[in-house]
């Protein structure tokens, strides 16, 4: 079972070596990190688990999602990556996994953990597999041309998209993740959630919206961020996601650490309407 590239072409470069650059122009863009990590030979304890990564067109958020690999690739590379991001196409089930197989992009195809896909949907009660949420879902496919620029295709993924983003659904998600995470002890796991935080409002609106999320997720309230986004309409795609690595924080005892904050009108876009990006990592 193969999952071909939704947006290669038009989110990112189609051809592998414009790929490659268009990565590299991330890093060192100045709102990325300013350099390119080095990966190292040998690893120890990770202390980053978690993250928040953004999910648009590399030349809109590129720069901001760099911040998060910088911290995951000098950690060394992990065996297993989910990835959970939101449903946009409103396809499939309310909370989705790809099965097995392999997902490919300009730079390799990766395998899917069909094992450990198995324990989280028996596990979970709400996940289903279904894979026609992921064929045309753009929020999980961005993160892995960075992973793959990082590690080739020497690790495997379990790709998750959820329609509906509620507090009981996010729980139960993450009590599964947590399951696996511990009983799978000698596994080097990493969790990202996929989301883009407030969509399409003026340059200093927006950033006030997204101030209001980012001030749950250094709290790490999920229910303070789901408050925000339902009472303030900030307009967070994946504050699921998001709500699921705070709860995953909570249990393995990480804190949280804004890596970057900036929108499309800082990056590559006009500023009269723009999109939040955020980059964020848990650990010690």
């Amino acid at each position: 079972m193969r999952r071909f590239p939704a947006v290669a072409g038009s989110f990112y470069e189609a051809n592998p070596a414009k790929l490659r650059k268009q990565i590299e122009w991330s890093f060192l863009h100045p709102v990325g990190p300013g350099k390119i990590p080095e990966v190292p030979t040998s690893k120890g304890k990770r202390s980053n688990l978690f993250f928040v990564s953004p999910h648009a067109g590399y030349i809109y958020s590129g720069p901001v999602a760099a911040h998060t690999y910088y911290y995951l690739a000098s950690e060394g590379k992990p065996d297993l990556v989910i990835i959970m991001g939101p449903n946009h196409t409103g396809l499939g089930a309310f909370a989705s996994v790809w099965p097995e197989g392999y997902w490919e992009t300009p730079l390799g195809a990766v395998k899917v953990d069909a094992e450990i896909a198995k324990e989280l949907v028996k596990e979970s009660k709400v996940l289903d597999f279904d894979e026609s949420a992921h064929m045309y879902e753009h929020s999980v496919e961005v993160q892995v041309p960075f992973l793959q620029y990082f590690f080739g295709n020497d690790f495997k993924i379990v790709p998750i998209v959820i329609l509906m983003q509620e507090i009981e659904i996010m729980s139960r998600i993450t009590n599964a993740i947590e399951k696996v995470m511990r009983e799978h002890e000698g596994l080097d796991v990493v969790v990202i959630a996929s989301s883009d935080l407030n969509h399409y409002e003026p340059y200093e609106l927006n950033n006030e919206k997204d101030e209001l999320a980012i001030r749950e997720i250094e709290k790490l309230d999920y229910e303070g961020l789901y408050r925000v986004v339902n009472d303030m309409n900030v307009t967070a795609c994946g504050y699921g996601p998001i709500m699921g690595v705070l709860m995953l924080a909570r249990k393995f005892n990480k804190r949280p650490y804004v890596l970057k904050h900036a929108n499309s009108g800082d990056t590559s876009g006009p500023k009269d309407s723009v999109v939040g990006y955020l980059s964020v990592r848990f650990g010690d």
